[in-house]
């Protein structure tokens, strides 16, 4: 394996799992603004329940394209994991999950 293939696998091994991290770090924000948006209208007296209905309605599709922007970090993940087994710069030990995965497909279709 090249040398520039070595430093690219190399930086994409500490990059891809650093944004998913990133990306379910941003869920769990959002999943606390949410709990405290809905607590504090429901727990501030004579504020209407309809005042922050559209905060918590863009709350949740915040939370709708995080989930999808983790799922789409996913779908990266294995689709980097095969380019780097089909160009060789890809340990398979490095990525337990990934390796499993492509040993079950390579014994399927042979």
């Amino acid at each position: 394996m090249s040398d520039t293939i070595s430093l690219a696998a190399a930086r994409l091994q500490q990059q891809v799992p650093a944004a998913e991290a990133r990306i379910d770090d941003a869920i769990i924000a959002a999943s606390s603004l949410m709990t405290s948006v809905v607590t504090a209208r429901r727990d501030t007296p004579g504020v209407p329940a309809v005042k922050a209905q559209s905060t918590i309605h863009r709350i949740a599709r915040l939370q709708t394209v995080l989930v999808g922007a983790s799922g789409d970090a996913l779908r990266i993940h294995g689709e980097l994991a095969d380019i780097a087994r089909e160009t060789g710069g890809l340990d398979l030990h490095e990525c337990p999950a990934i390796a499993g995965a492509g040993d079950a497909a390579m014994a399927a279709t042979s």
